[in-house]
């Protein structure tokens, strides 16, 4: 057969000029960029050696369409001109008269060599070959390839007809107009193009999975619960998916394949694949594939999660509650404020102790603001405001929390002034008042200690803004009473806060596994394998994140963010949890976020 040398160019290519598009392997993946590139107007080979993958793809792409029809975004007859469109086969000798082949099977370089060996004697000259792999040498596979001009990487995401994300891969050996007709292509199927080099990951999964594998190490370590795990992350960052479901639905195997290539890559320990995906994978229990991987589902490929038929339900904290009647909040920023309106529209009187009474009242106003806000969106009434704001004392002293059944702090993110403060309620607060802290990254225990009552000291962190964000981190030191505890958690149903449990360790749950993951993005700029638009891009795009690692770096503030990477970095002593150096320069040179109008990007001064 015929066939392009690298030293013969070929003839220039638009995606116009790709009008039949082969894919091999129809799982899951292979069958969404089938429907994506059918309802396109493509024709559409489907290539697998399972009748049953064949049928199961066939089946899925008349279901989506259905869905699509219902839904108005395309008619009947566009509906059935796209089913003519696609067709399946078992051989590879159907992709002759492709234009563009894409294989998606499972991630091993010798499956995909073998595939691309096959394609070599098998399609013509000016096909490409693009490969969905997001761990392997997308190079290797094009040096070895007898046409490796026309070979490139083609990731999409899952499921590829609703992720806008498509990251095109080009090696050393890629022609540019291969290039050039594949990023047409994907701005055609509606998608948005991001180009990036050959590297395990590379730009999304390269920042996901390292997220994702810690996540896992924490629920291997019973630091939490799956469910807590991700019930954080959902509603701590606004994620779409926790991620110990969405390993699940990406494929526990499929994760652990990329994550070996990626410590392959980098012998970064954070990359390293924890024990229990190798376990799970093991024993076969893939994900939703399966039926069965951290969670249990009705069947395999069902997304419908069931209670474990091996595993009792827990019935909770059985402890005494506590009787709260009022709660007191010290301090008098932004958080303080917040945290006081949580608990006044719930129902407390509230006590919002400050150093001194103008700033109180000024804290209180900031409540008052906020009610008003609630009122003008229909949130609230006025007379559910005026109830609230009547509930809220400010005192310019901390003797006024001496009868108060709870008592919050947050006051700055510094341990000597926390623990000063926490020694002082120890002697203010009636005998039996739960103190809690809202430190994000400080040691409770440290606080507990320097009060004669440790087993009443516990961590609430809510979030910020604290009347919005639904999740509060519940943190329980070795010292903390069983009563205490349950008692924190019948306060947050009570005020109506998602309440997860964990350690009394650094960044708790969510601060652990966001930060690292800020912390990478920030390294694969100074290595000048992305920009910042694309890594943020690529994150929004392709992962969902409502927003991208610096955009959200430049809110919490680049001061912030780097106290805390330093905090886990001290407790944990990973050499991958070290603070990038850009980080560190930036905050060294005043570039703090948007509050000094200039972080990773400029902003307009308000």
């Amino acid at each position: 057969m015929d066939r392009i040398s690298a030293s013969e160019p070929s003839p220039p290519r638009s995606a116009s000029s790709i009008g039949t598009v082969a894919v091999i392997g129809l799982g899951t993946m292979g069958t969404g960029i089938a429907e994506v590139l059918a309802l396109s107007g493509r024709t559409v080979v489907g290539i697998d050696v399972s009748d049953a993958a064949a049928l199961r793809a066939g089946a899925a792409l008349e279901a989506a369409t259905a869905r699509a029809v219902e839904r108005g975004r395309i008619t009947e007859a566009d509906r059935r001109a796209a089913l003519g469109r696609f067709r399946t086969a078992r051989e590879l000798s159907a992709a002759a008269d492709a234009d563009l082949v894409i294989e998606v099977v499972p991630e091993d370089y010798d499956l995909k060599h073998e595939v691309f060996t096959a394609l070599d004697a098998v399609v013509r000259p000016t096909a490409i070959l693009a490969t969905g792999t997001n761990a392997l040498s997308v190079t290797r596979l094009a040096a070895d390839s007898a046409r490796p001009e026309r070979v490139l990487g083609l990731h999409f995401f899952n499921p590829a007809p609703a992720m806008k994300l498509v990251e095109i891969a080009s090696s050393v050996l890629t022609a540019p107009d291969v290039v050039g007709a594949v990023t047409e292509l994907a701005h055609e199927l509606g998608k948005e193009p991001v180009a990036v080099g050959d590297r395990p990951g590379f730009v999304a999964d390269g920042l996901l999975f390292g997220y994702l594998n810690q996540a896992a190490a924490m629920y291997e370590a019973r630091y939490a619960t799956r469910e807590d795990i991700d019930a954080a992350m959902r509603l701590g960052c606004g994620l779409p998916m926790g991620p110990l479901a969405l390993l699940d639905l990406i494929g526990i195997d499929t994760a652990r394949t990329v994550l070996e290539a990626m410590y392959a890559a980098s012998h970064d320990r954070l990359h390293a694949p924890a024990p229990v995906l190798g376990q799970l994978t093991a024993a076969g229990l893939t994900g939703r594939k399966a039926g069965r991987g951290f969670y249990t589902y009705e069947g395999p490929g069902s997304a419908t999660v069931v209670p474990d038929a091996d595993t009792p339900r827990p019935d909770g904290d059985r402890s005494a509650v506590r009787e709260v009647r009022s709660v007191g909040v010290a301090g008098s920023g932004t958080m303080a404020s917040g945290i006081a309106e949580v608990f006044a529209k719930a129902g407390y009187p509230v006590v919002l102790a400050a150093r001194t009474l103008p700033k109180a009242e000024a804290a209180r106003a900031r409540v008052e603001k906020s009610l008003a806000r609630s009122v003008e969106k229909g949130r609230l009434t006025a007379a559910e405001r005026d109830t609230a704001l009547a509930l809220v004392t400010p005192a310019g002293s901390l003797d006024a929390l001496a009868e108060v059944d709870l008592a919050v702090e947050a006051v700055a993110e510094d341990l000597e002034v926390k623990r000063q403060l926490f020694a002082t309620l120890d002697k203010i607060c009636k005998p039996g008042a739960v103190l809690a802290t809202t430190t994000s990254s400080l040691p409770v225990v440290a606080c507990a200690r320097a009060t004669s009552r440790p087993q009443d000291v516990i961590g609430m962190h809510f979030f910020n803004p604290a009347p919005a964000m639904k999740l509060v981190e519940v943190v329980r030191t070795v010292l903390t009473a069983d009563d205490a505890h349950a008692t924190v958690r019948a306060v947050c149903a009570r005020v109506r806060k998602h309440a997860v449990d964990c350690g009394d360790r650094a960044g708790f749950i969510v601060n652990a596994l966001l930060f690292p993951y800020l912390n990478n993005a920030v390294k694969m700029v100074e290595e000048h394998y992305a920009s910042l638009d694309e890594i943020d891009a690529a994150m929004k795009l392709g992962g969902g994140y409502p927003m991208g690692p610096f955009e959200l770096l430049d809110v919490v503030g680049l001061d912030v963010s780097l106290a805390i990477e330093k905090v886990l970095h001290r407790e944990f002593r990973e050499p991958g949890l070290a603070p990038a150096p850009l980080l560190e320069h930036l905050v060294a040179a005043g570039c703090l976020g948007r509050k000094t109008g200039r972080g990773f990007r400029e902003y307009a001064k308000a």
